[in-house]
């Protein structure tokens, strides 16, 4: 395993993040992954020396149980061996139906979710703690003043943030430069090979300010990995799957995912794989440790060791700048104009 600096943090993880959201999470009534494969995933993540995990307080069904099952695991286990992030916004069902202030970034619902994060991960400091949204309600001054104080208390070492527009992003920067208090240092963006021109604007803000950007569903939902086909060339949304994979079981699949500049793109990154003797899924997370402009750390979600072990293959191979660009290029049509997401 390689190592990289987190931004322009003091921190050193990983280059593939390990993601738990499936920990704990029900589909249909049935477990995804339950506390022993878990703590199997997290043995085989550690085996191949990935010490950034990453989870947040409303993964899990009931919420909180991926954070508990990453606890456990920690308990025979170093703590300060591993770089740890969790989230906040979200309400939180552990006790029942949600209160007026069981949500959002107000300080009253920060520090009540921060509490339970480190007692669920018996641990008494985060290495990262992440707002999950952005706040409409809540002015952002008293979000970012809620978490300078966790910094300073030494609760948590550094902040990130998820899910946000990138005006949203430069808001919040401006805001903790002008009041001196703590900044976000990571972000967290939906971002994958096939998407890279919708997020543009936001990662532009991430080179400028030396921030990580560590990609949720880097794969596109298992969509990256090829193990689709397409049926129909004039309709993307039709393909061929495994049984009881997420592009046939979950209805957001299609518009997450399918479109016709993915479909280029997992051409070019199949035939770039055969070049390299990779797999499309492991062209596409080097694709991303490989941005020029910033740190990036993908998010990887195995279901299975095996699985981690392929994406983990990432880390041994390198794309030439030719092989990088024709993957950038597969977006673009003949014409120059980008494919779109249905033409």
């Amino acid at each position: 395993m390689e190592y990289t600096t987190l931004g322009s943090t003091g921190t050193r993880v990983s280059q593939l993040c390990f993601g738990t959201w499936r920990f704990g999470r029900e589909t249909g009534g049935v477990v995804e992954t339950g506390r022993e494969e878990a703590h199997e995933l997290l043995d085989a993540a550690a085996e191949h020396g990935i010490n950034f995990i990453d989870t947040a307080n409303v993964y899990g069904t009931p919420h909180g149980t991926s954070e508990e099952y990453i606890g456990e695991w920690l308990d025979s286990r170093d703590r300060d061996d591993y770089v740890i992030a969790s989230k906040v916004y979200f309400p939180f069902d552990g006790w029942g139906e949600p209160g007026p202030n069981d949500r959002g970034l107000g300080r009253k619902h920060i520090r009540t979710q921060i509490e339970g994060t480190l007692d669920r991960l018996g641990t008494d400091y985060l290495d990262l703690y992440y707002i999950h949204r952005w706040d409409e309600d809540t002015p952002i001054e008293e979000t970012l003043r809620t978490l300078d104080d966790l910094v300073r208390e030494g609760t948590v070492n550094y902040l990130g943030a998820s899910t946000m527009a990138a005006w949203q992003l430069t808001k919040a920067l401006w805001k903790s430069d002008v009041e001196g208090l703590e900044r976000f240092d990571v972000t967290q963006p939906l971002f994958h090979a096939g998407y890279r021109d919708d997020v543009t604007d936001y990662l532009d803000v991430c080179t400028d300010q030396d921030m990580a950007v560590c990609p949720y569903s880097p794969l596109a939902g298992g969509f990256l990995t090829g193990k689709y086909e397409r049926v129909d060339e004039d309709d993307p949304t039709k393909f061929e799957g495994p049984e009881g994979s997420r592009g046939t079981l979950d209805d957001r699949f299609e518009d997450y995912y399918l479109s016709e500049r993915g479909w280029h793109v997992l051409d070019e990154l199949r035939a770039v794989g055969e070049e390299l003797d990779a797999t499309p899924a492991q062209v596409a997370l080097r694709w991303l440790i490989e941005q020029p402009d910033f740190t990036c750390v993908p998010i990887v979600g195995a279901r299975t060791p095996e699985q981690l072990e392929e994406n983990v293959g990432a880390v041994d191979i390198s794309l030439s700048d030719g092989q990088f660009n024709r993957i950038v290029d597969a977006r673009y049509a003949e014409d120059g104009k980008r494919w779109g997401h249905r033409e």
